[in-house]
């Protein structure tokens, strides 16, 4: 009471609004508008504001009445729905390109492959072969991490060696940071196993080194990236959300501008951030809070104005250790000499695959026409001992195919390639009838273990 209104001033309308406010209301007229003002505690709302001019008998203005409803709230659950429209877009977008860009990883990989298989190990062809074989798996991994937050991929935990995967983003990062930003790193060879689904890690250190990145852009400075495996007992648990044990430790530091002490305890929350506009999209550290609790974690902050920001994110090492990890470029390839009708509309991937399917001792007949396919199979059925068949294709789709052939007949398994598909999971292919799913790039053991796999059960049905 007896304070001058100008107390509730935010500070964020410049004075032409105000201006334009004044005039209209001095004038006898009313003003509607929104209005960002301070409450009594000093925080920030917006208010959807009437302001009336009060007349005496003669017309002349005396005060006004101000009616204001806050609509913060509101405008916040706006922005919400627009970020979350926003995100769906996007995860359909990344569902488009992972099909092409997995469909175009696909000879890259297998015939990488392959040329391994012909060249003397150890030669500068047969690792040349190799790089761009890891290059392709790589890629594939990156369409994996967007599907993955776009929630467009299921999450598998497995046992990982989390040196691997940092020493992976680290070479990542190097490629795409400017060199005058310093990047070191502390890499424990020797840490434990962590059961964890390695996209997601690999989600964790990008999203963290990005931030780190984005906090020395401006004035360069340094970023170090470490991982040690520590043993955490109850005397130094204060203020984390775990239980003593063994824990690998991840931690990422930066030189640059800090964080502000007054919005430290926010910087998890969903669509908070102090980046500029188009820098991010306020999900980064909130969805590495997510993964990090999920699988057992926590994840600490600590920074300093001016000086730098370290994140510690702990993850639980495992009780057993594995006994061994064998590569899947490692895996001894099965073989067998039965007959396959292969599908695909993607000639290069239909060679491919003819090439690879041959190289095992199988007899392959290849088309390009999911509609030759079924004509195909419905005058020589007996012909062949399984299908694979390429997921989009026009006319018929593998799904469509896989039903057509299995009506025609019952027994014959058939194998689903994909790239990505919003259509095919493991429970729509089990509901069809499908025997196999695979997701492409594919290399070449993993279609020969899951061919042999879906031969030897089909055999072993028949004989029951």
């Amino acid at each position: 009471i007896g304070k001058n209104p100008r107390l509730f001033k935010s500070g964020h309308h410049n004075g032409s609004f105000y201006k334009d406010l004044w005039e209209t209301i001095l004038a006898g007229n009313p003003w509607t508008g929104r209005l960002l003002n301070k409450r009594k505690n000093g925080a920030l709302y917006t208010g959807e504001s009437s302001i009336s001019p009060v007349k005496d008998e003669n017309g002349n203005v005396m005060n006004f009445v101000w009616i204001s409803h806050d609509i913060t709230k509101e405008l916040e659950l706006e922005k919400r729905v627009s970020q979350a429209q926003k995100m769906e877009a996007i995860g359909a977008l990344a569902g488009g390109i992972a099909h092409d860009f997995n469909n175009l990883l696909f000879p890259i990989m297998g015939l990488s492959e392959m040329l391994m298989e012909d060249l003397p190990s150890g030669t500068l062809h047969y690792e040349n072969a190799k790089d761009i074989f890891n290059a392709a798996r790589r890629a594939g991994d990156l369409v994996n991490q967007i599907l993955s937050f776009s929630r467009q991929s299921d999450h598998k935990k497995t046992p990982v060696m989390i040196q691997h995967i940092l020493r992976e983003v680290t070479k990542l990062a190097r490629a795409t940071i400017p060199s005058n930003i310093e990047i070191a790193q502390g890499i424990q060879n020797d840490c434990g196993l962590v059961m964890a689904d390695p996209t997601q890690i690999h989600q964790i250190a990008m999203n963290l080194i990005t931030n780190a990145y984005h906090a020395v852009e401006q004035d360069g400075g340094k970023i170090l990236i470490k991982l040690t495996e520590i043993e955490l007992k109850d005397d130094n648990l204060t203020g984390m959300m775990l239980k003593p044990g063994r824990y690998a430790l991840m931690t990422i530091s930066d030189t640059g501008h800090g964080i502000d002490p007054a919005i430290i305890g926010k910087i998890f929350e969903p669509y908070f951030t102090t980046k500029a506009q188009g820098k991010g999209t306020g999900l980064g550290l909130s969805v590495v809070y997510k993964i990090v609790t999920e699988h057992g974690g926590d994840i600490l902050v600590s920074s300093e104005v001016d000086k730098g920001t370290t994140f510690s994110v702990y993850l639980p090492i495992m009780k057993e250790m594995a006994l061994s990890l064998t590569p899947d470029t490692e895996m001894v390839c099965k073989t067998g000499t039965e007959k396959i009708l292969l599908v695909d509309d993607d000639a290069a991937i239909v060679r491919l695959e003819k090439q690879v399917l041959e190289s095992l001792g199988y007899m392959v007949e290849a088309l390009t026409s999911s509609m030759e396919a079924l004509h195909t199979f419905r005058a020589r059925p007996d012909d062949f001992d399984v299908v694979i068949s390429d997921m989009t294709m026009p006319n018929l789709t593998g799904d469509q195919l896989a039903e057509e052939l299995i009506s025609i007949k019952p027994s014959i398994p058939v194998i689903i390639c994909t790239g990505f598909s919003n259509k095919m999971n493991k429970k729509r292919a089990a509901e069809i009838g499908v025997k196999g799913l695979l997701m492409k790039p594919i290399t070449k053991s993993e279609i020969a273990h899951t061919l042999r796999k879906v031969l030897d059960d089909a055999k072993n049905s028949s004989q029951e």
